[in-house]
């Protein structure tokens, strides 16, 4: 089971019509694009998905037209997370998971559990979960982080928590905890910057944002780096990364919506209170792409 969340994860956006409403179409072009770029497997309903925006209905509708479309050709994670733990308890009761292989669960958000109130939640998921899980921790958005000696303590206690996408941006903390993870247990890069120094630290893969927009280029920089090539995985991210902090500056996933749509793939439109990105970001993201011959 672990080694079908290796390598390139893609952390899917939910796109949107004009009128705000899901664009099941466009999703559907989405991941048929992403799966025929190359990519290992895909996360739905994460941040990049704008999952805290969408109602039950749409979240339900979002996971069985992925899973249709995916047809079994690539592994599937679905996002399920949230700061109150029965409430979470409820989704697992409550949410169709067929054709998926994992859950995403992001650490508590808002109300700053201690390490300890941290684990007995992970701790109470993990015995009531219908699928292995994989910890994210994100500090920048939940106001706490999730500390390597209590991820060290879930992999060991719960047999059913199989790796961690780390999205603190810290390589010393990934690095940590890589030392001192079980046999087999995934650490996975939750940053698309720090993906590649990660892989070759001993990192499972990335759970990446950019690798919906130009997932030929970026799925080949990841299985280089996992294939031990370094130099040439790092030589891809030199030249990708300005258009990464590009993606970023003005907030996920207003950045990625933007290039899918000057591919052509769905509109750049989020609900708020996310907002568009401004005009003159926007060109610089299509004159970068441009530039270096990802438009296509």
């Amino acid at each position: 089971m672990r080694e079908l969340f290796t390598g390139t994860g893609v952390a899917l956006v939910t796109p949107f019509t004009s009128d705000l409403s899901v664009d099941y179409t466009a999703l559907e072009h989405l991941v048929t694009e992403v799966i025929e770029g190359g990519v290992d497997y895909l996360v739905v309903l994460g941040t990049t998905g704008e999952s805290v925006t969408l109602n039950r209905e749409e979240k339900e509708r979002v996971l069985r037209s992925v899973a249709h479309t995916a047809g079994g050709r690539v592994p599937l994670v679905a996002g399920i997370g949230g700061n109150s733990t029965s409430a979470v308890l409820e989704d697992f009761k409550n949410t169709d998971l067929g054709g998926y292989s994992g859950i995403l669960s992001v650490s508590p958000y808002y109300n700053k559990p201690t390490q300890e109130g941290i684990f007995r939640h992970f701790e109470t998921l993990a015995s009531n979960s219908p699928l292995p899980l994989i910890l994210y921790n994100v500090p920048s958005r939940t106001g706490s982080n999730m500390l390597p000696e209590t991820v060290i303590r879930l992999a060991n206690a719960c047999p059913n928590i199989m790796g961690i996408k780390e999205a603190s941006g810290d390589l010393h903390q990934i690095q940590d905890i890589l030392s001192k993870a079980p046999e087999g247990f995934l650490v996975i890069s939750g940053d698309d910057l720090t993906a590649v120094p990660a892989i070759l630290d001993g990192g499972a893969g990335v759970i990446s944002v950019l690798g919906q927009g130009i997932p030929g280029v970026f799925t080949r920089m990841i299985h280089l780096a996992r294939s031990g090539k370094g130099e040439e995985a790092m030589a891809i991210h030199n030249q990708i990364a300005p258009l990464v902090e590009l993606l970023f500056r003005e907030g996920n996933p207003a950045g990625i919506k933007a290039l899918l749509e000057l591919r052509g793939i769905c509109s750049s439109a989020v609900r708020l209170p996310l907002i568009a990105p401004s005009k003159n970001l926007r060109g610089q993201i299509e004159a970068f792409i441009i530039q270096h011959g990802l438009a296509h």
